[in-house]
């Protein structure tokens, strides 16, 4: 038991204070040594996860500080970042204009939490919100995490659509997020455990228009599609512009709402705005997060349609049914969503992601060509790219081929962890994974990624491939997995 969970000490009628546990300075957690944030993450925060964070080498890195494409550890190493955690830093780390308008927002005492109040800076940013957005998607509701932006949209659309016609239509291998409601539309057993999950809900593959014409025109109750524009924990999988294209239509004969969850593709990562406006439709309800918060901040939004909106929590005693979150229009998260989506267009990071996430996918493309036994595919758009590597059976020659490929489901993901963690090891160079797709390094780097940054990352690695799988399996256990 920790000194706080211990009684008050009273001496009669006499109030004594508590005694005061051994808590941890601010100062005291900088410098704290790798070990002990080991122990501490094992003891207090999710040792399973230390377990696959150990396997990847990266729990002996401590980040000292971040810097535009970098994190820099306490010995001086610089770690391009190229998995960009999972989208959240578009602006790269620590914007120099974002840290200005944070430092003048706290100099100046400005209001954080205001819920009795109108705050100018929630209205502000609903009002950028509103000008971005394509069509008359135009009410906006402020959260803190993607889950909960999504959380807001299958609820405004539901509300919006009355019990009639309630069941949603999502995909395979769709991630949407981990609370109760996104997490029963998110495809993974893992996820899902024994969680008692709501029961309004179809399952259809990714992309198949027909599959979701014949589920509509077969249940007069559904009345909500929910997709992702782009796959992220499928392994950076698209639909192309003609299903996009019909299910606009479908949705529309119908009287179907669609809700584009555009949590990680959506703010510029595409080279579009949002990664619908690719194909030319637009939702009626869509959702971000991620950076939208200017990678300073938690800040996620729900945007809708004003009919739908309205349908839903238009009138005084239906406006607060999903009203305003406690911390969804928090003041310096507001102000830093605002300085970032000016710089999303001043320093025309949306085109940056474009023109530089070519190159990266060329580049990729070509190394694909000369390691063909290693690479499956690359695919992606913009600032948004999955490169998937073979089973490892396909990687070794005739001979082994057949015998290792009876191993090749346990085995997946293996050959994508060697390579991470030797990227980070002896290329200082960051990559993530996918969910669900194993064999998928995804690489989500900062929109304001340079030609010098992405041919790093490309040179780096080509020439860790270069290398064959059995030196790379090698390597990994000579350099990663001793201890």
């Amino acid at each position: 038991m920790s000194m706080a969970a211990q009684d008050f000490r009273t001496t009669g009628a006499q109030y004594a204070a508590p005694i005061r546990p051994r808590l941890l300075g601010v100062e005291d957690a900088k410098a704290l040594p790798t070990t002990r944030i080991r122990e501490l993450f094992s003891a207090h925060l999710n040792p399973g996860q230390l377990h696959f964070m150990k396997l990847l080498g990266f729990d002996k890195v401590k980040v000292e500080r971040a810097e535009g494409m970098h994190y820099i550890t306490d010995d001086g190493r610089r770690i391009l970042d190229f998995f960009g955690g999972f989208g959240s830093v578009a602006f790269g780390h620590n914007h120099p204009r974002i840290i200005a308008a944070r430092k003048r927002f706290a100099d100046e005492n400005r209001h954080e939490i205001c819920m009795a109040f109108m705050s100018q800076y929630a209205a502000a940013l609903a009002h950028n919100l509103a000008e971005i957005a394509p069509g008359d998607l135009d009410m906006v509701f402020l959260g803190s995490s993607g889950s909960e932006a999504m959380e807001a949209a299958i609820k405004v659309a539901e509300q919006a659509q009355g019990p009639q016609k309630s069941r949603v239509i999502y995909a395979a291998n769709a991630f949407h997020g981990k609370t109760k409601g996104a997490l029963s539309i998110t495809d993974s057993t893992l996820y899902q455990q024994q969680f008692a999950l709501v029961d309004n809900r179809v399952k259809v593959p990714f992309g198949d228009i027909d599959a979701i014409r014949q589920a509509i025109e077969s249940d007069p109750s559904i009345g909500i599609v929910v997709l992702e524009t782009i796959q992220g924990g499928g392994g950076i999988i698209e639909a192309p512009t003609s299903f996009w294209r019909e299910l606009r239509r479908l949705c529309d004969k119908h009287d179907v709402l669609w809700v584009a969850d555009e949590v990680q593709c959506g703010l510029g990562r595409t080279g579009r705005f949002f990664a619908f406006e690719e194909h030319g439709v637009i939702p009626d309800v869509t959702a971000l997060a991620k950076s939208l918060g200017g990678s300073k901040s938690a800040m996620a939004a729900m945007i809708a349609r004003r009919e739908v909106y309205m349908k839903a929590y238009g009138k005084p005693k239906t406006a607060l049914i999903h009203g305003p979150a406690t911390f969804g229009g928090i003041g310096e998260a507001c102000i830093s969503a605002i300085e970032g989506l000016n710089i999303l267009y001043d320093e025309d990071l949306i085109g940056n992601a474009e023109r530089e996430g070519a190159h990266l996918i060329a580049r990729l493309k070509a190394i694909k060509a000369k390691h063909p036994s290693l690479i499956k595919d690359v695919r992606g758009r913009g600032f948004m790219v999955g490169v998937e590597f073979n089973d490892v059976s396909e990687t070794l020659p005739f001979g082994l081929k057949q015998m290792v490929a009876l191993l090749d489901d346990k085995l997946k993901g293996s050959l994508c962890g060697f390579v991470g963690a030797l990227m980070l090891k002896e290329y200082d160079t960051l990559v993530a994974f996918t969910e669900y797709n194993r064999n998928v390094i995804r690489l989500e780097p900062p929109l304001i990624a340079t030609r010098a940054d992405v041919d790093r990352f490309c040179d780096a690695f080509d020439d860790l491939l270069s290398r064959g799988v059995a030196r790379i399996v090698t390597d990994y256990l000579r350099k990663v997995a001793v201890k």
